[in-house]
């Protein structure tokens, strides 16, 4: 398969090398803005060649990866989508999506989000192994096509990744808690130690480990977060909001002086951190589930997305259309039992008869 970079960064750069472990014979082209990182790009093994012009890059392509700044990637992927050949799956890797997603109406656009990164921002930081375990978000909509839905997932999975398919809504309301707030936060603690160090005229202290830990984020690069923060700014602030509500409450607590309930709330808080670590998955047991469904637009996503909001991990998929044309079977691998058991439950309430244990 032909897969086009556009934009070859840290992440773009890690998708060559990834496809290039994973993929059987890719041949990746990169195209960019920046030509001294795109012949960086090429001396690392992360593209075969730089092609000179967007419709060069995108011709005879089977993928396309956006990986420009939030900023600019809605025009990016219009641009690709027009250059694009009509079987070619186009996505993104944005961290931000219902603003992306919904303008989209062509069946080739899928949205997608890599959750992972590195210390080091450039095509210099990457790494072939990168995306290895890590959560990649899909956002299909009722205008994807299921068979391109199919062709990304197997990609992703090929990298090495978890794809999780979920809506661009909730995708966005969830980054805001697990990945945006922290670096406000981030931001945030180290100003007002500055500030405290500034009232108290006092001289630096040696840092210590929680605070290195907690701030290692704040003050990320501008020229990405600031457009971030501009395009989830709404679910964000309420995620301020309700952080700023709790740190009321624990600050009600401690002036209490209840030795109890603030043993309960760091218990509380130790539980929730192991709970959310277990979710991920840690190999096991894999099943198969095989489920008819009408050949309409929108339905592999429908089921992806279903299984996606309730944690089910899709471990692979396959799609096989009958003779007529008129149904198709969606082949469906799950990790876990309970995860088969919840999967089943799921389906049948769409209405779709599925076969498997």
């Amino acid at each position: 398969m032909r897969i086009a970079i556009l934009g070859v960064g840290l992440i773009g750069g890690s998708i060559g090398l990834a496809a290039r472990e994973g993929c059987e014979s890719p041949e990746i082209v990169g195209f960019g803005r920046d030509p001294e990182r795109l012949v960086r790009a090429l001396k690392l093994g992360a593209l075969d060649t730089v092609a000179g012009s967007l419709e060069e890059a995108l011709e005879g392509a089977g993928a396309c990866f956006c990986c420009a700044p939030v900023g600019v990637l809605s025009g990016q992927i219009a641009d690709a989508l027009a250059a694009a050949p009509g079987d070619c799956v186009v996505t993104d890797v944005g961290s931000i999506k219902r603003d992306i997603v919904e303008p989209v109406a062509d069946e080739r656009f899928v949205g997608g989000h890599p959750i992972a990164g590195a210390e080091t921002a450039g095509v210099e930081g990457a790494r072939g192994d990168l995306f290895r375990g890590a959560v990649w978000y899909l956002t299909p909509t009722e205008r994807s096509s299921g068979i391109l839905l199919e062709r990304l997932h197997r990609l992703v999975v090929a990298f090495g990744a978890r794809p999780v398919a979920i809506d661009a809504e909730s995708h966005d309301r969830l980054l805001a808690t697990v990945s945006h707030l922290p670096h406000v936060l981030a931001n945030v603690l180290v100003a007002q130690a500055a500030l405290a160090l500034t009232e108290e005229d006092a001289a630096l202290p040696r840092v210590g480990p929680s605070f290195r830990d907690a701030t290692r984020v704040a003050g990320a690069n501008s020229c990405i977060w600031t457009d971030i923060y501009m395009a989830n700014r709404g679910a964000i602030a309420e995620q301020i909001e309700a952080a700023a509500a709790r740190m009321t409450d624990v600050a009600t607590t401690l002036r209490s002086g209840d030795a109890a309930a603030i043993e309960a709330w760091n218990e509380e808080a130790a539980d929730c951190r192991r709970r959310l670590l277990e979710t991920d998955l840690a190999g096991g047991v894999v099943h198969e589930l095989r489920l008819t469904v009408p050949n309409r637009p929108g339905t592999v996503a429908q089921v992806a997305l279903a299984l996606g909001k309730a944690g089910v991990n899709i471990v692979d998929l396959a799609l096989a259309p009958a003779s007529d044309m008129r149904s198709g079977a969606i082949t469906l691998w799950i990790g876990g039992d309970e995860q088969t058991v919840r999967a089943r439950e799921l389906i049948d309430e769409l209405g779709f008869p599925v076969a498997g244990p």
